[in-house]
């Protein structure tokens, strides 16, 4: 059965919760619409974290982001958003989430969205 995007993720135990480590996640695969133009954007999404008592497993984190394909949305509110999201979910000790955007209109954007506990 073929995969699906999804706004749920899947949340595993931290196998050393008493070990601060950080954990990187990259793709250059973030999609989604210009909430004004409809045109699509592409970003690369790299987040950090160091996590408490979960972490989350990539496949879902994949399906997740694969979910804003088709959402009008502008840089700053997906890049928050993820950032919310994830930590709702897995309540970390700290997690930084950048969006670096291709060239829209002449301009590059990054954005850079940060959690501490």
């Amino acid at each position: 059965m073929p995969s699906e995007p999804s706004k749920e993720f899947v949340v595993l135990d931290n196998p050393r919760p008493g070990r601060p480590y950080e954990i990187r996640c990259e793709t250059p695969e973030l999609t989604c619409l210009c909430p004004v133009t409809g045109q699509p954007d592409f970003a690369t999404v790299i987040v950090t974290y160091i996590p408490d008592q979960h972490i989350v497993e990539l496949k879902s984190l994949k399906m997740y982001l694969w979910s804003f394909r088709n959402e009008g949305v502008h840089h700053e509110g997906i890049t928050n958003r993820i950032l919310d999201d994830l930590v709702d979910a897995i309540a970390p000790q700290s997690m930084e989430v950048i969006t670096e955007w291709l060239v829209r209109g002449g301009i590059t954007t990054t954005v850079t969205a940060k959690h501490e506990k």
